[in-house]
Protein backbone atom coordinates (compact mmCIF):
# COMPACT_ATOMS: atom_id res chain seq x y z
CA UNK A 1 0.00 0.00 0.00
CA UNK A 2 2.82 2.38 0.92
CA UNK A 3 4.60 1.67 -2.36
CA UNK A 4 1.44 2.42 -4.29
CA UNK A 5 0.99 5.77 -2.51
CA UNK A 6 4.67 6.56 -3.13
CA UNK A 7 4.27 5.92 -6.85
CA UNK A 8 1.17 8.09 -6.94
CA UNK A 9 3.10 10.95 -5.31
CA UNK A 10 6.02 10.49 -7.68
CA UNK A 11 3.68 10.46 -10.67
CA UNK A 12 1.94 13.61 -9.44
CA UNK A 13 5.30 15.33 -8.91
CA UNK A 14 6.44 14.39 -12.42
CA UNK A 15 3.23 15.83 -13.90
CA UNK A 16 3.72 19.08 -11.95
CA UNK A 17 7.31 19.38 -13.22
CA UNK A 18 6.21 18.71 -16.80
CA UNK A 19 3.42 21.29 -16.65
CA UNK A 20 5.82 23.85 -15.16
CA UNK A 21 8.34 23.19 -17.93
CA UNK A 22 5.70 23.56 -20.63
CA UNK A 23 4.35 26.80 -19.18
CA UNK A 24 7.85 28.21 -18.81
CA UNK A 25 9.38 27.31 -22.15
CA UNK A 26 6.63 26.72 -24.70
CA UNK A 27 5.96 29.82 -26.73
CA UNK A 28 9.56 30.98 -26.34
CA UNK A 29 12.83 30.07 -28.03
CA UNK A 30 14.36 28.79 -24.79
CA UNK A 31 13.47 25.17 -25.49
CA UNK A 32 15.05 25.18 -28.95
CA UNK A 33 18.65 24.16 -29.55
CA UNK A 34 20.57 27.35 -30.24
CA UNK A 35 23.43 27.67 -32.70
CA UNK A 36 26.88 27.62 -31.11
CA UNK A 37 28.86 30.70 -30.08
CA UNK A 38 32.18 30.73 -31.93
CA UNK A 39 33.69 33.98 -30.70
CA UNK A 40 32.96 37.46 -29.38
CA UNK A 41 33.31 40.86 -31.05
CA UNK A 42 36.12 42.79 -29.37
CA UNK A 43 35.94 46.60 -28.97
CA UNK A 44 36.88 48.48 -32.14
CA UNK A 45 36.54 51.82 -33.88
CA UNK A 46 36.77 52.19 -37.67
CA UNK A 47 35.61 54.83 -40.16
CA UNK A 48 32.62 54.35 -42.45
CA UNK A 49 31.99 55.51 -46.02
CA UNK A 50 30.71 58.86 -44.73
CA UNK A 51 33.83 59.56 -42.67
CA UNK A 52 32.06 58.83 -39.39
CA UNK A 53 33.19 56.53 -36.60
CA UNK A 54 31.65 53.07 -36.46
CA UNK A 55 32.28 51.02 -33.32
CA UNK A 56 31.27 47.76 -31.70
CA UNK A 57 28.46 49.70 -29.99
CA UNK A 58 26.85 50.18 -33.40
CA UNK A 59 26.44 46.41 -33.63
CA UNK A 60 24.50 46.06 -30.40
CA UNK A 61 20.88 44.94 -30.72
CA UNK A 62 21.40 44.08 -34.39
CA UNK A 63 22.09 40.85 -36.24
CA UNK A 64 25.14 41.63 -38.38
CA UNK A 65 26.69 39.95 -41.40
CA UNK A 66 30.43 40.67 -41.62
CA UNK A 67 32.77 40.39 -44.59
CA UNK A 68 36.19 41.54 -45.85
CA UNK A 69 36.75 42.73 -49.44
CA UNK A 70 38.48 45.44 -51.47
CA UNK A 71 36.98 47.75 -54.04
CA UNK A 72 39.34 47.02 -56.95
CA UNK A 73 39.06 43.25 -56.63
CA UNK A 74 38.31 41.55 -59.94
CA UNK A 75 38.33 38.04 -58.49
CA UNK A 76 35.91 36.80 -55.84
CA UNK A 77 34.67 40.14 -54.49
CA UNK A 78 32.15 41.01 -57.25
CA UNK A 79 30.37 37.66 -56.85
CA UNK A 80 30.74 37.87 -53.08
CA UNK A 81 28.94 41.20 -52.93
CA UNK A 82 26.37 40.14 -55.51
CA UNK A 83 25.44 37.35 -53.09
CA UNK A 84 25.65 39.70 -50.11
CA UNK A 85 23.23 42.03 -51.86
CA UNK A 86 20.74 39.17 -52.23
CA UNK A 87 20.80 38.70 -48.46
CA UNK A 88 20.63 42.48 -47.98
CA UNK A 89 17.54 42.70 -50.22
CA UNK A 90 15.88 39.97 -48.17
CA UNK A 91 16.20 42.08 -45.01
CA UNK A 92 16.24 45.54 -46.56
CA UNK A 93 14.64 48.10 -44.25
CA UNK A 94 14.76 45.81 -41.22
CA UNK A 95 16.37 47.94 -38.47
CA UNK A 96 17.50 44.80 -36.60
CA UNK A 97 19.70 43.52 -39.46
CA UNK A 98 22.83 45.14 -40.82
CA UNK A 99 25.76 44.33 -43.09
CA UNK A 100 29.34 45.42 -42.40
CA UNK A 101 32.01 45.24 -45.12
CA UNK A 102 35.61 45.88 -44.04
CA UNK A 103 38.23 46.71 -46.59
CA UNK A 104 41.29 44.47 -46.52
CA UNK A 105 43.21 47.11 -48.52
CA UNK A 106 42.84 50.33 -46.49
CA UNK A 107 45.85 51.92 -48.22
CA UNK A 108 43.69 52.18 -51.37
CA UNK A 109 40.13 52.10 -50.02
CA UNK A 110 39.80 55.58 -48.55
CA UNK A 111 36.52 57.05 -47.33
CA UNK A 112 35.66 58.61 -50.75
CA UNK A 113 36.50 55.35 -52.53
CA UNK A 114 34.24 53.36 -50.21
CA UNK A 115 31.50 55.94 -50.70
CA UNK A 116 31.66 55.58 -54.49
CA UNK A 117 31.65 51.80 -54.17
CA UNK A 118 28.61 51.83 -51.88
CA UNK A 119 26.79 54.17 -54.28
CA UNK A 120 27.57 51.83 -57.18
CA UNK A 121 25.81 49.02 -55.33
CA UNK A 122 22.74 51.18 -54.74
CA UNK A 123 22.42 50.20 -51.08
CA UNK A 124 21.29 52.10 -48.01
CA UNK A 125 24.51 52.76 -46.12
CA UNK A 126 22.59 53.12 -42.89
CA UNK A 127 22.05 49.37 -43.15
CA UNK A 128 25.05 48.23 -45.20
CA UNK A 129 28.19 49.88 -43.87
CA UNK A 130 31.64 49.99 -45.49
CA UNK A 131 34.62 50.41 -43.16
CA UNK A 132 38.25 51.40 -43.38
CA UNK A 133 40.89 51.99 -40.74
CA UNK A 134 44.35 50.89 -39.70
CA UNK A 135 45.37 47.73 -41.48
CA UNK A 136 46.65 46.01 -38.36
CA UNK A 137 43.40 46.73 -36.50
CA UNK A 138 41.23 45.57 -39.39
CA UNK A 139 43.19 42.33 -39.69
CA UNK A 140 43.20 41.77 -35.94
CA UNK A 141 39.39 41.93 -35.93
CA UNK A 142 39.15 39.54 -38.86
CA UNK A 143 41.24 36.98 -37.05
CA UNK A 144 40.41 37.23 -33.37
CA UNK A 145 36.79 38.39 -33.43
CA UNK A 146 35.28 37.07 -36.67
CA UNK A 147 37.57 34.05 -37.25
CA UNK A 148 37.83 34.87 -40.95
CA UNK A 149 41.58 34.21 -41.04
CA UNK A 150 44.11 32.25 -39.01
CA UNK A 151 45.12 34.24 -35.88
CA UNK A 152 48.61 32.74 -36.23
CA UNK A 153 49.14 35.06 -39.21
CA UNK A 154 49.34 37.99 -36.79
CA UNK A 155 53.01 37.17 -36.24
CA UNK A 156 53.84 38.26 -39.79
CA UNK A 157 54.82 41.80 -40.72
CA UNK A 158 51.62 43.75 -41.37
CA UNK A 159 52.96 45.25 -44.61
CA UNK A 160 53.42 41.76 -46.03
CA UNK A 161 49.95 40.54 -45.08
CA UNK A 162 46.85 40.31 -47.21
CA UNK A 163 43.49 38.83 -46.26
CA UNK A 164 41.44 37.78 -49.26
CA UNK A 165 38.57 35.60 -48.12
CA UNK A 166 35.14 34.63 -49.35
CA UNK A 167 33.88 33.83 -45.85
CA UNK A 168 31.24 35.73 -43.88
CA UNK A 169 30.70 35.85 -40.13
CA UNK A 170 27.31 36.22 -38.46
CA UNK A 171 27.04 38.20 -35.23
CA UNK A 172 23.99 38.17 -32.95
CA UNK A 173 22.46 41.12 -31.10
CA UNK A 174 24.78 40.55 -28.15
CA UNK A 175 28.04 40.66 -30.07
CA UNK A 176 28.52 36.90 -30.28
CA UNK A 177 29.75 35.29 -33.49
CA UNK A 178 27.25 32.50 -34.09
CA UNK A 179 26.53 29.32 -36.00
CA UNK A 180 29.41 28.84 -38.47
CA UNK A 181 31.62 30.71 -40.91
CA UNK A 182 29.65 30.96 -44.16
CA UNK A 183 31.12 30.69 -47.65
CA UNK A 184 29.68 33.69 -49.48
CA UNK A 185 30.37 32.11 -52.89
CA UNK A 186 28.19 29.06 -52.25
CA UNK A 187 24.44 29.23 -52.80
CA UNK A 188 23.73 26.77 -50.01
CA UNK A 189 25.64 28.93 -47.51
CA UNK A 190 23.87 32.07 -48.73
CA UNK A 191 20.55 30.32 -48.10
CA UNK A 192 21.81 29.08 -44.72
CA UNK A 193 22.76 32.55 -43.53
CA UNK A 194 19.31 33.88 -44.45
CA UNK A 195 17.71 31.13 -42.37
CA UNK A 196 20.13 31.71 -39.50
CA UNK A 197 19.44 35.46 -39.49
CA UNK A 198 15.73 34.76 -39.22
CA UNK A 199 16.42 32.40 -36.31
CA UNK A 200 18.59 34.93 -34.47
CA UNK A 201 15.95 37.63 -34.92
CA UNK A 202 13.53 35.46 -32.96
CA UNK A 203 15.88 34.89 -30.04
CA UNK A 204 15.13 36.82 -26.88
Amino acid sequence: MRNKILWIYLGFFAIVVLVFWLLTFMGTDNWKKQSPVLSYVQPFSFTNQDGKAFTDNDMKNKVTVVEYFFTTCQGICPKLNTNMKKVYERFRGNPEVQFVSHTCMPENDSVPVLKRYADSLGVDTRQWVFLTGRKDSLYQMARTSYLLDDPANNVKGINDEFIHTQFWALVDKNGKVRSQIFDGLKKKDVNKIVAEIETLLKEE
